[in-house]
């Protein structure tokens, strides 16, 4: 089984996922770490509240992105109140201390243009940021690197460089979905283009040559996901990738799962599961501006989004694509509702569990265990004539692994 990229010692696994002092210590063999991680069946929720006043906060915000590089957080842009979008970035060190409150830091020069709808994926080190949307409409499509630089003087500066990529890039988008793989390429697919509409395509950008022969193309494959926005893209390791869910042309929201595999020789799209018209238990319902973070042992974890309703969700749930052979994820004669069942599992929350929210951002550290979420839209203050009250979100929260319960 792929394990991702967090495929490292098992002390250190152990030691970083450990919710108490004494289980530090503990060795454990591989088989009883797998035997752990396909069992899991809770996280723990911690708040990660601020006490002191005086410290400065970013803004409550949705649609941004949040990158876990360099031992750091990393936030910047998003959308807030009337539409409008924010041009900040913050960064806070990390380290080994997870669950302490992170001091942020804002970077107040040098940054991309203010945008919300964008994505941001973690290549090696470098962050490369894409597109998005401006609180006047204009999609975008500039690249950008962004570097973290830790100084024992200086502190944490965050540096962001514009890419000149040539002609061939990417239509202006936002809403689309993005990961890295194999620590030298990023796929983005799909979101809204100039004209409004929904996209279905899938490009690639390649920093395997270096800084000075970046390139962007187009991944053209026989088949491919229906066009949406709103969705997600994890990268589960090695060259293969998982979408979910997302907003569909016709402003249907999906559940449906793809797996993108890009080898040096071809690259495909491979339906896993359909939107099925009941729901089966055990089984998510439809969402859109969800988070989906790879976590250890090559899993998915999907928290919250929304429905075709507008209404917010506060659920996780696991993703698991390993579980199925690969031979059989070509099969037409796999019954879709019990493959659905063995892919799917819904985690348990404890403590301090986040109120529904959607358009929130969530990143894993390098071990894997632990999840950081920040912002999105939850329920709010219900204004005349809207149907569901809505307010931007600011808190910070952590999610562990219960692999110790």
């Amino acid at each position: 089984r792929d394990w991702g990229i967090f495929f490292v010692n098992v002390d250190a696994i152990l030691g970083s996922c450990s919710s108490s002092q004494d289980m530090r210590h503990q060795q454990l063999s591989w088989r009883k770490l797998y035997q752990k991680i396909s069992q899991l069946g809770s996280v723990n929720c911690l708040r990660l509240a601020v006490v002191d006043d005086n410290l400065l906060l970013p803004t409550p915000r949705a649609s941004h992105c949040l990158n876990f590089v360099s031992d750091c957080l990393v936030l910047f842009g998003g959308g807030y109140e009337g539409g409008r979008h924010l041009d900040d970035a913050w960064v806070a060190y990390i380290g080994n201390e997870f669950r302490m409150v992170p001091r942020w830091q804002k970077i107040n020069s040098g940054t991309p243009s203010g945008r919300f709808g964008h994505s941001c994926a973690v290549v090696g080190e470098t962050l490369v940021l894409f597109g998005g949307i401006n609180d006047h409409g204009i999609r975008q499509n500039d690249t950008w690197l962004g570097h973290v630089l830790r100084d024992e003087i200086f502190g944490i500066e965050l540096s962001w460089m514009l890419l000149h990529v040539g002609s061939v890039a990417p239509p202006p988008r936002g809403a689309h979905a993005g990961c890295c793989v194999n620590d030298k390429r990023m796929i983005i697919h799909g979101g809204i283009g100039l004209d409004g509409h929904r996209l279905n395509d899938t490009w690639l950008f390649d920093l395997s040559e270096g800084l000075e022969s970046t390139t962007w193309s187009q991944i053209i494959t026989y088949l491919s996901p229906p066009a949406r926005s709103g969705h997600t893209l994890t990268c589960i390791g090695s060259t293969r990738m998982v979408l979910f869910g997302g907003r569909g042309v016709g402003y249907e929201v999906l559940n449906d799962v793809w797996l993108l595999d890009i080898r040096e020789e071809y690259a495909e799209w491979i339906q896993l599961l359909y939107n099925l018209p009941s729901i089966p238990r055990g089984v998510p319902p439809p969402r859109v501006g969800h988070s989906a973070t790879l976590i250890l042992g090559g899993k998915i974890l999907i928290y919250g989004g929304e429905d075709s309703y507008r209404r917010r969700k506060n659920d996780f749930w696991v993703l698991d694509v390993n579980a199925i052979p690969s031979e059989r994820m070509r099969s037409d004669t796999v019954d879709t509702q019990l493959l659905s069942k063995k892919m799917w599992k819904r985690l348990k929350a404890k403590g301090h569990q986040p109120d529904c929210r959607s358009f929130h951002r969530a990143c894993a550290d390098h071990s894997g265990c632990y999840v950081y979420v920040f912002g999105g839209m939850v329920d709010g203050i219900l204004r005349p004539g809207e149907v569901i009250g809505l307010r931007f979100d600011g808190e910070l929260f952590l999610v562990e692994l219960g692999l110790h319960q």
